[in-house]
């Protein structure tokens, strides 16, 4: 079927970029990670290039200007956006893009495409949100504050999605979203096989006429 940009989206702390990149390593004859970019300082263990393509705000602010994104937002005073020459390298090489972007950059890109799936990723309480947050040691308690606002924001837009996963359990959560690419890549096969019929019964029938 023809490939499709498979947005996972949810608040920080919810685990979407863990299970976006354990569905890339485990199937990745037909899915890809897109590589997104980003002003905010790396974190322990995070290269540019694999994780972000970090990025100094004039930098950014310049690509930007050029119209490389697809879609860009603003998130807890850091810039992100997804590059048009990901999204092009993947679906060029036949394979499904993994897309791991907030809710705004996600609302962005469903006004502009139509070939999107999208799901939402929620944490199984908000005691467990936090206790997430907290054990990452990155965030004072007023940027812990700001991202929790934010994340009260992001619930509100869950109905927006697709499909909705509760990462209460890792495996199982990237189980969901394994069985939502294979649900929507056999949806894909029943629709051109669907076509394809119609298509020799008008041949049939148009000979039948003549």
């Amino acid at each position: 079927m023809k490939p499709f940009l498979l947005i996972i989206s949810a608040p920080t702390g919810a685990g979407k970029t863990t299970i976006a990149k354990a569905l890339a390593d485990a199937r990745p004859d037909s899915v890809a990670f897109s590589i997104s970019a980003t002003t905010r300082a790396p974190r322990q263990g995070e290269r540019d290039g694999v994780d972000y393509f970090f990025l100094t705000r004039a930098q950014f602010d310049e690509r930007r200007a050029r119209g490389d994104f697809l879609e860009w937002a603003e998130y807890s005073g850091n810039l992100y956006g997804t590059l048009l020459s990901e999204v092009d390298r993947i679906l060029s090489s036949g394979r499904h893009v993994l897309l791991d972007i907030e809710v705004q950059g996600a609302r962005k890109i469903r006004d502009v495409r139509r070939d999107v799936v999208s799901i939402f990723v929620l944490p199984p309480s908000i005691t467990v949100l936090m206790e997430r947050l907290k054990g990452r040691g990155s965030d004072s308690p007023k940027e812990l504050k700001g991202r929790l606002r934010t994340a009260g924001q992001e619930f509100e837009a869950a109905g927006e999605y697709d499909y909705i996963v509760v990462n209460d359990d890792r495996e199982k959560a990237i189980s969901d979203v394994a069985s939502v690419l294979d649900a929507e890549n056999m949806r894909g096969r029943r629709v051109a096989a669907a076509a394809q019929l119609r298509d020799e019964l008008r041949r049939v029938v148009a000979e039948m006429s003549g």
